[in-house]
């Protein structure tokens, strides 16, 4: 016998939903398989079970992935998000390494506003955690098209402006090819 689930999703959920549980699905299999540390038998099987399992359960509350943009050339703007990602990671961590390192090291910190052209929640939800991952910044709320970052350190007379577009130029316009 069925599980209710999967005869929801099979019986006219539509094909919004079968390219969310085929999304999420392959989304947990292949963090299953990551963290698996080995590819056998058993744990392929088991993994698809999860993540179907999963997958199933969950359809219904994750509409924000209707915001991904398919098409031939995602998985190209997803791995050079990715590249700039951790280059940026890369650089904030060793700043902000240098910074404890050399505690006389003068900071400036300050609540600053980013405006996103972003329209999908998704969108903004990624670029915030875009943001937060990156040492030196934390994205504290998002209102409507802004965001509110707290910054390590704000440069005294620098232009605040400018410098709040930098911070989030450099996800945005990757981030605008594959997400809403």
């Amino acid at each position: 016998m069925r599980s209710p689930v999967f005869v929801r999703l099979a019986k006219g959920a539509g094909s919004v939903n079968k390219r969310r549980f085929a999304l999420t699905a392959a989304g947990i299999f292949v963090v299953w398989m990551a963290l698996a540390g080995r590819i056998t038998p058993a744990e392929i099987l088991v993994g698809m079970a999860v993540s179907f399992g999963v997958a199933a359960l969950s359809v219904r509350h994750l509409s924000m992935l209707d915001d991904l943009k398919f098409s031939p050339s995602l998985p190209f703007s997803l791995i050079r998000y990715f590249a700039v990602f951790f280059w940026a990671l890369l650089r904030a961590n060793l700043d902000v390494a240098r910074r404890v390192a050399a505690p006389r090291l003068r900071i400036n910190p300050a609540l600053v506003e980013v405006h996103t052209e972003l329209e999908s929640d998704l969108g903004k939800l990624w670029l915030a955690n875009s943001i937060t991952l990156t040492p030196g910044t934390l994205c504290v709320d998002v209102v409507g098209e802004t965001l509110k970052v707290h910054w390590i350190d704000v440069s005294p007379g620098a232009d605040i402006e400018h410098a709040t577009r930098e911070i989030a130029a450099r996800f945005e316009g990757l981030l605008k090819e594959f997400l809403r």
